[in-house]
């Protein structure tokens, strides 16, 4: 019993909002830098699938599940940090998970290509 007592007081100064405040004060400045770099990669790629999904002839109803796709890939190739045949491996799943929501898997492709400048993956 004495050992769960000492884990809830650890808990409890661990968690005192005026120190959690202090720790968020202190990492705000670079917390809002990184995330206006991912917002502007983000933005930047939604701006270049869009320009692949209006050259398609895609109608502006369906571009939100094209543009989830280009945000996964993003995902991929940015936070998980994904590159090279591994990389061309993921887009390919990808490819064919949103191919059989029903895209259209040559516009996914397009987008693979001309917004993340990779191809079909290597054969077996």
């Amino acid at each position: 019993m004495a050992d769960l007592v000492k884990r809830v007081e650890s808990w409890d100064v661990k968690f005192d909002t005026e120190r959690v405040k202090q720790v968020l004060d202190r990492k705000r400045q670079r917390m809002l830098e990184r995330y206006a770099e991912a917002m502007a990669g983000v933005w930047d790629v939604e701006v270049r699938a869009k320009q692949v999904l209006n050259d398609a002839g895609v109608s502006t109803a369906l571009f939100v599940p094209y543009l989830d796709f280009a945000r996964e890939l993003y995902r991929a190739s940015r936070v998980r940090r994904i590159s090279g045949n591994s990389f061309a491996l993921a887009a390919q799943v990808l490819l064919d998970k949103w191919s059989a929501r029903g895209l259209n898997p040559d516009v996914l492709a397009n987008i693979r290509t001309q917004v993340f400048d990779i191809g079909a993956p290597p054969g077996p």
